[in-house]
């Protein structure tokens, strides 16, 4: 059964229901907030005179450069569309913009913001077979170049600061996302027959799935994955946009970090933006939240940034990083599926689970 008749089968959640979920997440939020990240920036207090020095020009740039960050990664996903499939770039844009949204308000976050960003994909004339494909391509190069990111930051830095247990903590964390992705490429191209079987069986086994559909857009997955090998200006082609997106994102912080007097280590700086990220990876809370913040305050501090310069830093970086995509997304998913902008949050989060999208939505 494909995603969008999932779709007309289940029953919207009772308003209650979204209401009590998103008090007990926001509930979460602050606990999190509370107890990983105030106990990290109560020196700010102690420097709010670094507020009468912040460079405003710093601070557009930055907030410029982060929606450059978006912009790219919405490019990196049309990169991988065929060209009669190809959507335009605001499109693009609005979905990428719409999955992030849920990423950011769902435990767990990433599976229920790829499932949006697939729904909205086919209902936006993408097939199945070269979604799916697209968007495990894009998780691939995303973390392939984050994890060069970081290793680049390593190799320069531990000359000069020594190597410290998070390190290898987060390296052991990169490492094994990178093999989980290395095989399922492995099975669905060179065990692909196995694999198959196996998909079916599960699927026999699984309610409301169709094992005939699953394989067959797995085989063509497949397919397109042994293409993408035979492509290598594709390959090239994700990969830098997939490390401009990194890059950008990175240099926001930095941007950030500098508007409060700081210029933070080039290789210091990526070092902690990689450790946060690939850390942020293991699904402990949305986003990341509160391990990227506790993450880049330490690790920022460890290589010389001043604790409330990196707190202030971190949370103004994390405000048009995490938070301004919330709001911003759910508006950008009320414009794609047609639903009313006041209730598009929980409508969205909603529609991440098969909820489905309100009628008359892409007409």
């Amino acid at each position: 059964m494909s995603p969008d008749e999932d779709a007309d089968d289940t029953a919207p959640e009772p308003s209650g229901h979204r209401a009590f979920g998103l008090i007990a997440r926001a509930l979460l939020f602050a606990g999190v907030f509370h107890f990983l990240v105030l106990p990290q920036i109560g020196g700010t207090r102690k420097a709010l005179g670094l507020l009468g020095g912040l460079n405003p020009w710093l601070l557009a740039g930055a907030a410029a450069l982060e929606m450059l960050a978006l912009v790219s990664y919405a490019q990196l996903t049309r990169s991988l569309l065929p060209a009669k499939q190809r959507l335009g770039l605001w499109r693009m844009f609005r979905i990428v913009l719409s999955s992030l949204a849920v990423n950011h308000v769902v435990p767990g976050g990433a599976a229920a913001g790829g499932v949006l960003q697939y729904r909205l994909l086919t209902r936006s004339g993408v097939d199945t077979a070269r979604a799916s494909f697209a968007m495990a391509t894009q998780s691939l190069g995303s973390a392939l170049m984050l994890n060069v990111i970081l290793w680049i930051g390593l190799v320069v830095s531990i000359p000069t600061t020594g190597f410290q247990p998070l390190y290898a903590t987060a390296a052991a964390v990169g490492a094994v996302l990178l093999a989980v992705a290395a095989f399922a490429v492995a099975a669905l191209t060179r065990g692909r027959t196995r694999t198959m079987r196996v998909l079916a069986s599960l699927a026999n086994r699984t309610p409301r799935l169709d094992a005939d559909r699953l394989t067959t857009a797995m085989g063509r997955a497949a397919d397109q994955l042994t293409a993408l090998g035979r492509e290598p200006r594709l390959a090239a082609t994700a990969i830098g946009w997939a490390a401009t997106n990194w890059l950008l994102d990175a240099a926001v912080l930095w941007l950030f970090i500098a508007a409060f007097g700081h210029q933070a280590s080039i290789p210091g700086l990526l070092v902690a933006y990689g450790l946060a990220n690939v850390l942020a990876a293991v699904p402990l809370s949305p986003g990341g939240l509160g391990v990227i913040e506790t993450t880049l305050i330490v690790t920022l501090v460890g290589f010389g940034t001043p604790r409330a310069t990196a707190s202030l830093g971190v949370a103004a970086y994390r405000i048009v990083q995490f938070w301004l995509p919330i709001p911003a997304g759910a508006v950008a998913w009320a414009t794609l599926a047609g639903g009313r902008k006041r209730d598009a949050l929980p409508a969205m989060v909603n529609d991440s689970r098969g909820g489905g999208a309100p009628s008359g939505a892409y007409s």
